[in-house]
């Protein structure tokens, strides 16, 4: 009797021994919530350390803080004032360089046209020791303070708006600082077909928003003085290119961009178109009248 009560506990603690499978899955899901509560707390650590470190480097002091904004502001301020200096030495550079350009050329009170200056490196800026004007002293400084550029063409003035500027050869952006460029593809002064000239609607050809139609245009060249007439302006796509195009008769096209006083990238150009009506060779007292046509359609807009 004994021995059967003993093999039946011991059945019985066999029984219990042996893991079934609903057992299994349920020790696995404990393990599983261990490792995710063991995860969770570690991550927990993580960011309050984390938290620790940026509190004590915000709250290390308002002072060091302070410091790091009025470092900031005097790196701003100071790129700031270089950028406004850069801006201003340009402008400046542009004005002497233009002023430069007149030189080779006569006023309006001068009867005769003087041939363009040579190249700065064969010229001698200023002569120590002579007895030159003031005038020439004043061009030699000039002079030195500028680069090294090839002479203007001529020089354009339109007396109704007060325009009178040195006409270089191209467009680029160095160009346009120191005049107005010929654009290429467009006839030279003193040929034949349309010379086409190029000038920034907030430098040289801001006062082209005065022009009208029969305004006179002077070009002043080493070859003579070609007066010119408005016969139209117009405002047109930068795409439009027809207006460069060689007229029946020897005419001058003046493109800047429109509006004048836009803000940014302007959409379109203004285009001024001018008759050849007058040549006078250089050296010469008598002109050579050309017929021009009367201004017909004076205002124009292609949108």
């Amino acid at each position: 009797m004994t021995a059967q009560i003993g093999h039946r506990n011991q059945l019985i603690d066999n029984k219990s021994v042996t893991p079934t499978p609903d057992r299994q899955r349920s020790a696995s899901v404990e393990a599983r919530c261990v490792d995710k509560g063991i995860a969770m707390q570690k991550t927990a650590e993580v960011i309050s350390k984390i938290r620790q470190i940026v509190n004590r480097t915000l709250g290390r002091s308002s002072r060091e803080r302070q410091s790091l904004r009025n470092w900031l502001e005097v790196v701003l301020l100071a790129s700031g004032l270089a950028l406004v200096g850069l801006y201003g030495a340009a402008r400046v550079e542009g004005y002497l360089s233009a002023q430069a350009g007149l030189k080779a050329f006569p006023s309006e009170d001068s009867p005769a046209v003087s041939p363009p200056l040579p190249p700065m490196e064969s010229r001698a800026f200023a002569e120590q020791g002579t007895e030159a004007s003031k005038n020439e002293q004043g061009h030699a400084i000039i002079r030195k303070l500028l680069p090294e550029r090839s002479a203007p063409l001529g020089v354009l003035e339109i007396p109704n708006i007060h325009l009178r500027v040195p006409l270089l050869d191209g467009t680029d952006a160095l160009t346009l600082n120191h005049g107005v460029g010929r654009i290429a593809g467009t006839a030279r002064p003193g040929e034949a077909g349309n010379i086409g000239i190029a000038g920034h609607r907030d430098r040289f050809f801001r006062p082209l928003k005065n022009i009208q139609a029969g305004h006179s245009i002077v070009l002043k060249t080493p070859a003579g003085v070609d007066t010119y007439v408005v016969d139209r302006f117009q405002v047109v796509s930068p795409r439009d290119v027809s207006v460069l195009r060689a007229k029946a008769k020897p005419s001058l096209t003046l493109v800047t961009c429109y509006p004048f006083y836009f803000i940014g990238n302007a959409p379109k150009r203004f285009v001024v178109t001018a008759y050849l009506t007058k040549h006078a060779a250089a050296g010469s007292t008598t002109s050579s009248p050309r017929l021009s046509t009367q201004p017909t359609n004076p205002t124009q807009e292609d949108q």
